[in-house]
């Protein structure tokens, strides 16, 4: 199962620069895995171990334009076809 997967650029220096790259898993954890094996490195910036592998706080990830936090989070079942997107929290603002 072929799912693309939409990098930020600060996550970019993991996938030589590719904006997108494809992955295989039936949940969004083996997906982060599965990217992991071609990508060394880009899944503990996604996941928090120490956390129970739960997403680190400020990653937003998004199936087919759906939060996974309101899914189920890591264990978020895919499909086939799926686009997900990953995109770091912006935090800030003006005084």
């Amino acid at each position: 199962m072929a799912i693309e997967v939409r990098i930020p650029t600060i996550l970019r220096t993991y996938t030589d620069g590719q904006k997108a790259v494809v992955g295989n898993g039936a949940t969004l954890a083996e997906l982060f895995a599965d990217l992991d094996t071609r990508h060394t490195g880009i899944k503990s910036r996604l996941i928090d171990e120490a956390a129970g592998g739960e997403l680190r706080r400020f990653v937003n990830v998004y199936l087919n334009d759906e939060d996974v936090r309101f899914l189920s989070g890591v264990s978020t079942e895919l499909s086939d076809g799926d686009s997900v997107t990953i995109l770091p929290a912006v935090a800030g603002g003006m005084r």
